[in-house]
């Protein structure tokens, strides 16, 4: 079956981990908020009253932290192809997106196999070339990069041609 020229051929977005989801960092802030309570509550029994205030401090500098990582876990990567290209998107935290495009025929997609914690999952071709998929684990890399290969033979292979009657 030919797929039309716009039809994607592989179609993956890379998004990073988070393991912590908005139920769970609500539970943990509250057990953490009741806990620096609780302790800087017997420091202000005791007479030592400025402690109480830098738990206080400790729980926002915390809801800081998460706030920050929310709002990392936004960014993504989206990697589509076609019969005639390849695009890599990336969007930042904050929206922002750049966007590089390969012809699909001399794409070479470069992966350590087996991976290793350094491992980089690179395309390239025509003298340019992105790493994509830095926030994943290594098997993950691994994973897309063997469905990029794979997407690629299909797309090379020869199509068999027409059968005239």
């Amino acid at each position: 079956m030919i797929q039309p020229a716009g039809a994607p051929l592989f179609d993956a977005i890379l998004r990073p981990h988070r393991s912590l989801g908005r139920k769970g960092l609500i539970l943990l802030l509250i057990g953490m908020g009741a806990v620096s309570g609780a302790i800087g509550l017997v420091f202000l029994l005791n007479g030592a009253w400025p402690v109480f205030g830098f738990f206080g401090l400790d729980m926002i500098a915390l809801c800081l932290a998460f706030r920050a990582n929310n709002r990392a876990a936004r960014a993504y990567e989206r990697l589509c192809l076609t019969r005639r290209r390849l695009s890599v998107q990336r969007v930042g935290p904050r929206g922002r997106m750049r966007e590089w495009r390969f012809q699909p025929h001399w794409l070479r997609v470069a992966m350590d196999d087996p991976p290793r914690h350094d491992s980089r999952l690179t395309l390239a071709s025509h003298g340019r070339s992105v790493e994509v998929g830095a926030f994943l684990m290594p098997e993950e890399r691994l994973e897309v990069a063997q469905a990029l290969r794979a997407a690629l033979a299909r797309l090379r292979a020869p199509s068999p041609a027409p059968e005239t009657a």
